[in-house]
């Protein structure tokens, strides 16, 4: 085989192999929606499956900006007004998780619940 066949295989099964590849894999994912209005989260708690990595889909409905993180897991994303988008969050251990709206600190604030 060339090498730069191998090489083009390598990568493909790797691809697919880590489940970076879209599709099936990634429709699988448990999938929760978040939020955010008025300088606040919703839901202020969100409870979901432990051991399995999940999908959060962040909706800006506010009239500004937001940046929604937890920098524990190195979560991050700025949303404009109006934008959504997703993070996919890896398996969690059982146990309580605060994410945050860095550009509305005091109000911003909702915890992901793992059981």
């Amino acid at each position: 085989m060339p090498r730069v066949a191998a090489h083009a295989l390598f990568v493909a099964l790797l691809w697919l192999g880590l489940g970076w590849a879209t599709g099936a894999r990634a429709q699988e994912l448990p999938t929760f929606e978040v939020i955010a209005k008025e300088g606040r989260l919703f839901p202020a708690r969100l409870e979901v499956p432990a051991g399995q990595r999940i999908k959060l889909v962040i909706r800006n409905q506010g009239k500004g900006p937001i940046e929604f993180e937890n920098l524990n897991m190195r979560v991050e994303k700025v949303l404009a007004p109006g934008a959504s988008s997703f993070v996919v969050l890896p398996k969690l251990k059982p146990g309580e998780y605060e994410f945050i709206d860095e550009f509305h600190m005091d109000t911003g604030k909702m915890w992901v619940i793992a059981k």
